[in-house]
């Protein structure tokens, strides 16, 4: 069964962010970046994959779990949460090492949707696409890709306004017949645009703005060569290119 958390009205600015990835500093800086806004913990919404390429799993789970920002399950966290799955890429194994069984088990508890209202609009938040967390769509996807995930999320949820959306790791927005869709990319990795800063949002009377987030860069690759997380995206992290593009669409590769 489908898990489905309503988080009521959420008046005021809301912060959006996705992909922490692991990168404490960078999930510090966001958090941060709330008070800076003076942004409550109760209007701050994470998309997924709280787990991921970088050197702190464990560290970046906990923040996250005491913070108490409102998560969805990402990719990751679907597999990480699944006591069957298992992935060989090297910073999987360090992160299923690293974490205990009372975290995977508060990651197999994620939910798969979080509901709420603004400025009398209604918003769905999630993973990927309706159909599978794993899936992209892109700033670029055909118009019809976007509207068949949102007539599926309706069929779940009721009408919607809005989608908030995670797993591509590079923030937009586009209006699909008048509903809003959101992605604000991600906060763990650069967005292979040759930045090292890295991106979230602020929802604000009805209206989306991305925002650079500047962290400490050369902690949180220190903290990967600790772990032995050398296969490229600590690289990536002071270059601001991913190591393999090859997921994207053509048009939108280096």
């Amino acid at each position: 069964m489908l898990r489905i958390r309503d988080l009521g009205a959420l008046d005021g600015s809301i912060l959006l962010f996705g992909g922490p990835y692991s990168n404490l500093e960078a999930t510090k800086a966001v958090l941060q970046a709330a008070t800076d806004n003076a942004i409550p913990v109760e209007r701050i919404i994470l998309t997924g994959d709280i787990i991921g390429y970088c050197g702190n799993p464990a560290e970046t789970l906990e923040l996250i779990r005491k913070s108490g920002v409102a998560a969805v399950a990402g990719a990751v966290e679907s597999q990480l949460g699944d006591a069957g799955a298992t992935m060989e890429e090297p910073w999987y194994r360090h992160a299923e090492a690293s974490l205990a069984k009372s975290d995977r088990d508060w990651l197999a508890g994620l939910p798969q949707r979080l509901l709420f209202r603004h400025q009398g609009k209604r918003y769905v938040v999630f993973h990927g696409t309706a159909g599978h967390p794993e899936s992209y769509l892109w700033r670029i996807s055909n118009e019809d890709d976007f509207w068949r995930h949102i007539s599926l999320l309706q069929e779940e949820v009721g009408v919607i306004d809005a989608v908030i959306a995670g797993q591509t790791g590079i923030a937009f927005e586009r209006w699909i017949d008048g509903v809003h869709w959101i992605n604000p990319g991600a906060i763990g990795m650069p967005a292979n645009d040759g930045q090292q800063e890295t991106v979230h949002a602020i929802l604000q009377d009805g209206e989306v703005r991305f925002e650079p987030l500047g962290y400490d860069v050369a902690a949180a690759v220190a903290a990967m060569q600790a772990a032995g997380l050398t296969q490229g995206h600590e690289i990536a992290l002071k270059t601001g290119y991913w190591p393999n593009d090859d997921m994207l669409p053509k048009s939108l590769r280096r």
